[in-house]
């Protein structure tokens, strides 16, 4: 990014939000601090925010709900903030596609580490994997559209996909019923390796999942292999 990445910090207490949107404008960023979930959704709307910081407790619509929209409506980086005892909400907003989550108390160092770290693989994200002769994968009812890098169901409707997204789809469909870890996926579709910080690939399976998958709390074409990776579990055909 050639400007200061622009920060949306969102968190109602003062205390808090305050000396922390100090920190970060010191360490290099441009920040907009609110206090609410509507004044987050004015600021979205009317700015162009690079990523959003964003506590989960919060009167009002909490940080999970906006957090959700957030991902309906855009692919804006999300980094939770969240007390140690919430567990389920740190779950939960990983699936609803947060990038990250740092726990209460923290150390705003550690947190701008993680802001840097979700801006890499930003940087690095925008590749495409191109498919070997420009073909077409059938499976499961789904068709995986190279050229117009779309999926097509069973009713012939196009469903768009992000960059993200059709990188890791035709990673899958070029490699079917095999085990892939996160090592590999972001090596087969950004190039690089994991970090301890990164959730890339589980938000971008997630995603993934809520476009193709019937259930998808309980998938049936994309698996979760504990311990190995993720497999698309199902027959391929090369078109």
């Amino acid at each position: 990014m050639s400007e200061k990445p622009h920060l949306l910090l969102v968190d109602d207490e003062r205390s808090i939000r305050e000396p922390l949107a100090q920190y970060l404008s010191r360490n290099g960023f441009r920040v907009t601090a609110v206090d609410s979930a509507a004044e987050a959704r004015i600021r979205l709307n009317a700015n162009a925010i690079d990523l959003v910081i964003l506590d989960i407790m919060m009167p009002g619509e909490d940080g999970l709900s906006l957090c959700r929209y957030i991902r309906e409506t855009s692919e804006i980086p999300v980094i939770l903030l969240t007390a140690r005892t919430e567990e389920t909400d740190r779950i939960v907003g990983l699936e609803m596609g947060a990038d990250d989550y740092v726990l209460k108390p923290f150390s705003p160092r550690e947190l701008v580490a993680r802001i840097k770290v979700i801006f890499r693989r930003v940087a690095t994200g925008g590749q495409r994997v191109t498919a070997p002769d420009g073909a077409n994968y059938s499976f499961a009812g789904w068709l995986l559209k190279t050229q117009e890098r779309t999926l097509v169901d069973s009713e012939g409707v196009s469903l768009p996909l992000s960059t993200a997204e059709y990188n890791l789809m035709l990673a899958f469909a070029t490699r079917p019923n095999s085990v892939l870890s996160r090592d590999q996926l972001l090596d087969i579709t950004q190039g690089r390796e994991a970090n301890a910080f990164d959730r890339a690939i589980d938000n971008q399976i997630s995603r993934l999942r809520k476009k193709i998958e019937p259930d998808p709390k309980n998938p049936t074409l994309i698996k979760t292999v504990w311990g190995g990776g993720y497999t698309l579990s199902a027959e391929v055909r090369k078109l």
